[in-house]
């Protein structure tokens, strides 16, 4: 089989963000996505261009256009949230994201009503309505199809910085895990989920891996391989979907020209002949555990030497490594904003110190969340 990767516009970039509908009153979850959507859907019928329907109902997704810069992807997103602000406060419901929400109880969602997601419940059982949690995409335009599994394999080298960065899943069901980020070991029980396969280097092997999926029916189409970070071949991108859900628009950004950043660097690295950072897979196996179990406090393997270091130390040394980058794709504010992550100690970290200020009373949390998705930036606990 052939499959056709489209034509995108070189370090182009594209956001995804799931959205928690949450109550105003008790900061519990609500199954309203269905009247969301179907108060922002055109005129014409369908759904709006930047407002998605998700797995749960109490999910939507906002999402940006194909943009040149972040700050463009992020205008995007402000609008989309904005629209959808307009009908949830009606419903006296708020947004609100994480990469779970601190006590909602999985087996009280409810799916939305289409056929894809009711096959991949009634596939996946326990391990599929557990699925309450949700994520940031970032998509990159790459303008070769030959440099896109090579740029996947460099990428997976940085996946603790990004992941630890965004680590906001302390909580799952009303207890605190242990983890920053429950969210990654959760999302990699589905089938085809969880890190990429780093032995498929070339398109060839792709091409493969896809039509033996197919064939054996684990897989009807390529978006139903879910891995952290994976060729997106119908808009011509690679698709990062590493980050748990990040709270507010500076984070967020932060994040998204990170990726944007590292994917043009390792562009420019293929166009000078320089040979691109690789990692084995039991390094990158480990690194996605300590970052998952530790957030910004994680001490990550760095190379193939098995050199280590503190994750802030190495996050911050590789922000002004990309500066020049930024510079050149007009991200420099955006990438800054990893600073301010660090200063705060994450949304993990922000989480705890709200629950420990408010014992016993996880709705906190939930208000402390809502706020910064207001605010738009991290906000001080207390």
């Amino acid at each position: 089989m052939t499959i056709e990767f489209a034509h995108s516009p070189r370090s182009t970039v594209g956001v995804e963000w799931e959205l928690a509908l949450v109550d105003t009153d008790s900061g519990d979850l609500r199954q309203v996505a269905q009247t969301v959507l179907d108060a922002v859907a055109p005129p014409g019928g369908g759904q709006h261009p930047s407002i998605r329907q998700e797995l749960l109902l109490n999910t939507v997704e906002v999402v940006s256009g194909v943009c040149t810069s972040v700050p463009e992807a992020m205008r995007d997103l402000d609008a989309g949230a904005a629209l959808v602000r307009e009908v949830s406060e009606a419903l006296r419901v708020e947004l609100m994201c994480a990469g779970t929400h601190p006590f909602g109880h999985w087996g009280n969602q409810k799916v939305t009503d289409k056929e894809r997601y009711a096959t991949l419940i009634d596939r996946t059982q326990w391990w599929g309505r557990q699925m309450l949690i949700y994520g940031v995409h970032v998509h990159v335009g790459i303008e070769s199809r030959d440099k896109v599994l090579p740029i996947l394999g460099a990428l997976l080298a940085y996946y603790p910085h990004l992941l630890s960065l965004s680590a906001s899943s302390p909580f799952w069901d009303g207890r605190d895990t242990g983890y920053a980020s429950n969210r990654a070991l959760l999302f990699q029980q589905l089938p085809t989920a969880g890190l990429p396969f780093t032995s498929i280097g070339t398109w060839d092997e792709l091409e493969h891996y896809v039509r033996d999926m197919l064939h054996t029916g684990v897989i009807e189409d390529f978006d139903e391989i879910r891995w952290d970070l994976r060729p997106s071949p119908k808009f011509g991108t690679l698709e990062m979907r590493i980050c748990d859900g990040l709270s507010n628009e500076l984070e967020l950004a932060a994040v998204a020209a990170l990726t944007q950043c590292l994917v043009e660097h390792f562009s420019r690295m293929i166009d000078a002949g320089e040979p691109l950072p690789q990692m084995s897979p039991w390094f990158l196996a480990e690194n996605k555990w300590r970052s998952a179990r530790y957030g910004m406090e994680a001490i990550i393997i760095l190379n193939e030497a098995g050199d280590e270091e503190l994750v802030t130390h190495a996050v911050a040394r590789l922000v002004e490594e990309l500066a020049p980058v930024a510079a050149d794709l007009g991200c420099t504010e955006a990438l800054a904003g990893v600073h301010q992550i660090i200063a705060t100690g994450g949304g993990a970290h922000r989480q705890r110190q709200v629950a420990a200020a408010n014992p016993g009373d996880l709705r906190a949390v939930v208000a402390h969340l809502v706020a910064e998705f207001r605010a738009g930036r991290p906000l001080p606990v207390g």
